[in-house]
């Protein structure tokens, strides 16, 4: 039987990795501007590969996945580590970071739906219930965020649609954790294959978009990359896909409704954003969604 998510051992990874990524949005934005975003993603995930490759020699991971290993290393890496993220940071060209974080919200949809239909497991009625209040609360934030956005309708149609494509690829990984031949291989060891093969692609990408690498000698620069190299990367996905092996990817795609919440709260603090009626509505509903799902039984 799978753990539930209110059990410490699965809680507080949840909680950690729900803060980091609800701070990231700030720190991507601040990316964009002299090095192309291609080119800052293949840094992020070359410091994660790097950090994940390192840790797995020191934790006695065997670095040896075989054939099976690297072809599944491939297949979550790619999605994960390359299309998703490019997908996310060519979004902050044309959309807020706000929200591209409420759009991200709905990867618990393809998540749940991938995970009935891939891994056969069942949704129950309580799971089923409180996902429909918290999508109503995601789309409470979406208008409030559409609304406040001075962007053209033709760029944010755009920007949408580049979200949800990173959506889906987030989506294809997070199933992929979920499967018995991944589950059973170390955490450690198969997030350094499916990074360095991220980084390969990333490269390839930046390189044919934007030709030689790009460097940008502010140290703010280097800081955020380390900061979503090291915690927002190694760390972080090391704790969420051991969280999607315990209970799941439709639960543990939870994360990621609360993320809007946290990098509004952040936007509060630091870029003096002002909660709209409908923003407090959207959270409310969002967070109470998260309760009811999150109490009922595991399938």
């Amino acid at each position: 039987m799978r753990a539930g998510l209110l059990q410490p051992k699965v809680l507080f990874p949840f909680l950690l990795v729900t803060c980091i990524w609800g701070s990231t949005w700030l720190v991507i934005r601040d990316q964009l501007g002299i090095v192309p975003a291609a080119w800052s993603v293949t840094y992020r995930f070359t410091i994660a590969a790097a950090a994940m490759f390192a840790y797995a020699r020191w934790t006695g991971a065997s670095l040896r996945i075989g054939r099976e290993g690297h072809m599944l290393a491939l297949l979550f890496g790619i999605p994960q580590f390359c299309l998703n993220f490019n997908f996310v940071y060519a979004a902050e060209h044309h959309i807020t970071s706000g929200l591209v974080a409420v759009v991200f919200a709905l990867l618990l949809v393809p998540n749940s739906i991938f995970g009935w239909l891939f891994l056969k497991q069942r949704l129950t009625g309580g799971f089923l219930v409180g996902s429909l209040v918290a999508v109503a609360g995601v789309a409470l934030l979406f208008v409030q965020e559409l609304r406040a956005s001075a962007t053209s309708r033709s760029e944010v149609l755009i920007g949408i649609g580049v979200t949800l494509l990173g959506v889906l690829s987030a989506s294809s990984s997070n199933v992929l954790q979920g499967t018995e031949r991944l589950r059973t291989r170390p955490i450690s060891a198969m997030l350094a294959w499916g990074m360095f093969y991220g980084v390969l692609c990333d490269a390839a990408i930046a390189w044919i978009l934007h030709g030689a690498p790009v460097v940008e000698m502010r140290a703010g620069y280097w800081a955020g990359l380390v900061y979503l190299g090291l915690l927002a990367s190694a760390i972080a996905f090391t704790l969420y896909f051991g969280i999607i092996r315990a209970i799941g990817p439709a639960r543990a795609a939870y994360s990621s409704v609360l993320i809007p919440i946290i990098a509004m709260a952040l936007s509060t603090l630091f870029e003096d954003y002002h909660w709209s009626p409908l923003a407090v509505a959207g959270g409310v509903l969002a967070l109470a969604g998260l309760v009811i799902a999150l109490r009922s039984r595991p399938a």
